[in-house]
């Protein structure tokens, strides 16, 4: 209860500088590229059950028209003004509207989308387990681990949500926000 209840308190609290630096954002994504501000993609949340996650679209709008693919450090699909938005994680803001409605909390592990997860649990002992705790805008693999484009650096990235998971407390939360 106490971690939800910091969940709602933080993320109320950066919505206020949140919501004008999404509007801002959001004018920006209009004026350089065409299609929708806000990108919506199905991820894996709590108990492997699938709920919509919002986020400030910072790539091209066809950049999966061959299919699923995982993002890159360079990734040549991303726009121009998507380039800073990911740089500044700005694009990950519309995600606290997903803490509020207890889709996600601050901290765990960074949600999956549903077709790279089927794929990665076969190919990962353990690889569920992650889905026992709500998914997380940031988490310790994402403070400990650089960008994760392989299946081996996610079974990498899983050692550190798995550690995440054993080890959950306020102090371990606090440390990762900070």
């Amino acid at each position: 209860k106490v971690k939800r209840a910091v969940d709602i308190f933080v993320s109320l609290l950066g919505l206020i500088p949140g919501i004008p630096l999404i509007l801002i954002s959001g004018l920006l994504i209009k004026l350089t590229s065409p299609g929708p501000v806000i990108y919506r993609q199905i991820r894996v949340g709590l108990g492997g059950a699938p709920y919509m996650l919002f986020k400030l679209r910072t790539m091209r709008t066809d950049a999966e028209s061959q299919g699923a693919v995982w993002a890159s450090k360079q990734d040549a699909r991303v726009t121009r003004v998507g380039y800073y938005l990911r740089k500044w994680r700005f694009d990950e803001l519309p995600q606290l509207f997903n803490i509020l409605k207890g889709e996600m909390s601050l901290v765990g592990p960074r949600p999956e989308r549903p077709e790279f997860t089927e794929k990665l649990a076969a190919f990962i002992p353990f690889y569920n387990e992650r889905h026992l705790v709500q998914p997380g805008l940031t988490g310790w693999a994402q403070v400990r681990y650089p960008y994760a484009a392989s299946f081996e650096a996610a079974a990498r990235k899983l050692q550190f949500d798995l550690y995440y998971i054993k080890n959950m407390s306020f102090l371990l939360d606090a440390s990762i926000l900070l």
